[in-house]
């Protein structure tokens, strides 16, 4: 397996307690990062990996968050926001409000209130790498996932918006699109749903965490250095545009 040189780095994941985030968290430890989880729930954290609970959606929560992290273990380098909800698997007509917004508060809400924060304290220090991770379903978009797909179409425009204004500081903004991968979220999604998305990927399988957490490490690291507001896919061929 490749690694990467973050010795004296220090990465925040968010929703870095399971699936995606959880390798990722791994990965860069492993690298020599020091690094910090945010979540609601830190069970299954490593007590090597600094556990700060938190509620993304609220965007107070998230900036004492980057606070405690940066004075425990200094200051911020790499941010990965993964934390995220696949929602309900309902046509659109049937989504009621409160789903609708819960599902925009952490995916979409949450992943701005991040960028924003860190990127506040990124700039001045002239380096930074933030990877947030949208989907497939942001692209294309996945019926009975009005909800989702159109909130991950919202982090790749946020990622976009964001990485064009700060190109030139030494902070880099990017975002990844991954198929079905294969983590807990997928208990949120209906039999139905989940065999669309591997029905339509040409490598007839769902992605493993671990596949996605090394692009993620490659987009947060020091050698990748001439991308920024960039969409990149990890969809096992579903789309690779």
């Amino acid at each position: 397996m490749n690694t990467y040189d973050f010795g004296g780095r220090v990465a925040l994941v968010t929703g870095g307690a399971s699936g995606i985030g959880a390798a990722t968290v791994e990965l860069l430890r492993t690298c020599g990062a020091q690094v910090a989880v945010l979540d609601l729930n830190l069970d299954g954290v490593r007590e090597d990996v600094l556990g700060v609970q938190g509620d993304v959606t609220r965007s107070s929560e998230v900036d004492a968050a980057i606070t405690q992290v940066e004075s425990d273990l200094g200051n911020l380098d790499v941010l990965v926001c993964s934390a995220g909800v696949g929602g309900e698997s309902l046509p659109a007509i049937d989504v009621p409000d409160e789903e609708w917004r819960r599902v925009f508060a952490v995916n979409c809400d949450g992943t701005f209130f991040c960028n924003r924060a860190v990127v506040r304290r990124m700039v001045p220090r002239g380096y930074g790498r933030i990877v947030n991770v949208a989907s497939i379903a942001g692209k294309e978009g996945n019926p009975m996932a009005a909800a989702y797909s159109a909130s991950k179409a919202a982090v790749i425009g946020m990622t976009k918006s964001i990485g064009k204004e700060v190109a030139g500081t030494g902070v880099l903004v990017n975002c990844i699109a991954p198929a079905v991968i294969d983590t807990p979220i997928l208990g949120q999604l209906s039999d139905e749903h989940i065999g669309y998305m591997i029905e339509r990927i040409p490598l007839n399988r769902t992605g493993k965490p671990e596949e996605v957490a090394r692009l993620i490490a490659y987009l947060a690291s020091e050698d990748m250095s001439f991308s920024t507001g960039a969409c990149f896919d990890i969809s096992g061929g579903r789309a690779v545009y």
